[in-house]
């Protein structure tokens, strides 16, 4: 068993554990070790499950000496946002409250799916308090950082998601989006990170931040390596109202493809202003790599955006008033100050905002009758720095926090299935949004994955390690 797990894929190391050339022991440990080596610079991970994930392993070599097929994903190391409920550990979600919770009794659905694909769990991971969060920071844990220069952000709030899997920790990470917490990361770090459709995904046993906007996905360095977990995470729950009933649609098989016949047009209007050349630069790349010449206009994005700032901040205040109530003073003040606006935000702007959300759906559904796949910027910038509070945009000086996400929150605002996909520019890489009709995922990575076997997009070696 000589393979060494360091710098391998997803589907490389299940495929070396399933040949007997690698054991999932010896994968396990390598990431193990690559955590200790250099979480202490990412500040990614909050708690590490190092003897629950040597048990598993051996239990994946145990079935592969007997004979039995492992899983297609036979061996992987993951880690997960810590808002999903890992059994033994409190789900803190970012928070210093819920760090009294009793530990979980039961994992996340979605880590239950992936484990037995064969997957193996090796952390939870840091995140902005209570997922209302856009750069990674977290005042109880520290910042989660940029792997290719530690002193920018990773991103929010999946932040060390993108931070593990962008320094090649791991893998394979699991994160939330809710108006751009996988997009956002996936961009600032430079990997690939799955929204899928809303619903697509069961929910059950995570910590919600705005339930009619929440979605879980993977992060990962390869686009077959998102596939695979994907397809390996899909499935009806029951546990999770929202989740679809449709059967499972496997994705892989599907990838090579290719994306001839496929209609692909670049988002106009609202989505070409508020960048940064960077982020012109990314989306004039992927345009030219898919032959995109045609733009199409979402109507109405910046209302959207609006909108689902409006249901993000009543929703998610309605989900936190008794502990606004009861501790006040253990919430980041930030988090606390956006809740407690939210919470008196007046029922007819809810009302109105619910409303114009299913005319906009409508309305952008409407344009995938002429086109498969939209392209648009995933963030306005590369990664700031730490602590960066202000940026000019389109010469207006505005907050760093909240608009980072200023192209990410029209799309999630109606669950729609996007890949972020990293364009590796010097000194930073970027995101492009990759968008596709609801339940088109097999669309959104088909192009991905053509895009990644062009070299066009890639996930560049962490630089800042």
């Amino acid at each position: 068993m000589a393979a060494n797990a360091d710098g391998l894929s997803a589907a490389g190391i299940a495929q070396a554990v399933a040949s007997r050339s690698m054991s999932a022991l010896s994968a396990t440990e390598a990431a193990l070790a690559r955590i200790s080596k250099h979480d202490p610079v990412l500040n990614a991970f909050t708690d590490v499950t190092a003897d629950r994930a040597r048990a598993k392993a051996r239990a994946v070599d145990a079935l592969i000496a007997s004979g039995k097929d492992a899983g297609p994903l036979a061996g992987v190391p993951f880690a997960v946002k810590n808002l999903f409920d890992v059994k033994g550990l409190a789900t803190r979600a970012g928070s210093k409250i819920n760090r009294a919770l009793p530990p979980a009794s039961r994992d996340a659905t979605l880590i239950e799916r992936l484990e037995a694909a064969g997957a193996v769990l090796v952390g939870a991971l840091n995140m902005g308090e209570y997922a209302y969060d856009f750069t990674g920071e977290n005042v109880h844990d520290g910042p989660s950082r940029n792997p290719h220069d530690p002193t920018r952000m990773s991103g929010g709030s999946s932040g060390g998601s993108g931070s593990a899997v962008g320094g090649g920790l791991v893998p394979l990470a699991l994160g939330s989006d809710t108006n751009g917490s996988i997009r956002v990361p996936s961009s600032f770090c430079g990997i690939f990170g799955l929204k899928p459709t809303y619903g697509r995904l069961s929910r059950a046993r995570s910590f919600p931040f705005v339930a009619s906007l929440d979605h879980l996905g993977p992060f990962a360095r390869r686009v077959a390596d998102l596939a695979l977990a994907y397809d390996a995470m899909q499935g009806p729950d029951a546990d999770d109202a929202a989740c679809t009933t449709r059967p499972v649609e496997p994705v892989a098989p599907l990838l090579s493809q290719g994306i001839g016949g496929l209609r692909i047009a670049i988002a106009g209007g609202y989505f070409q202003n508020n960048i940064f050349p960077e982020a012109q630069e990314a989306v004039a790349r992927v345009a030219k790599a898919l032959g995109a010449t045609t733009a199409v206009e979402l109507p109405e994005a910046a209302r959207a955006r609006a909108a689902a700032y409006i249901i993000t901040a009543t929703e998610g205040a309605s989900l936190h008033l008794d502990r606004l109530r009861k501790r006040p003073n253990d919430f980041d003040p930030a988090v606390r100050d956006r809740l407690i606006a939210g919470a008196m935000i007046p029922a007819p702007f809810v009302d109105k905002a619910q409303k114009f959300r299913r005319w906009y759906r409508a309305q952008v559904v409407e344009l995938f009758k002429s086109v498969d796949v939209i392209v648009a910027p995933a963030t306005p910038c590369v990664a700031p720095k730490l602590g960066q509070a202000t940026f000019v945009l389109d010469g207006v000086e505005m907050p760093v926090r909240a608009n980072i996400g200023i192209h990410t929150q029209p799309i999630s605002f109606i669950g729609l299935p996007v890949v972020a996909v990293p364009v590796p520019l010097e000194p930073m890489p970027i995101g492009v949004q990759i968008i596709a009709a609801p339940w088109r995922e097999d669309v959104a990575l088909r192009v991905a994955h053509a895009l990644e076997r062009g070299g066009v997009v890639a996930a560049p070696p962490p630089r800042g390690l």
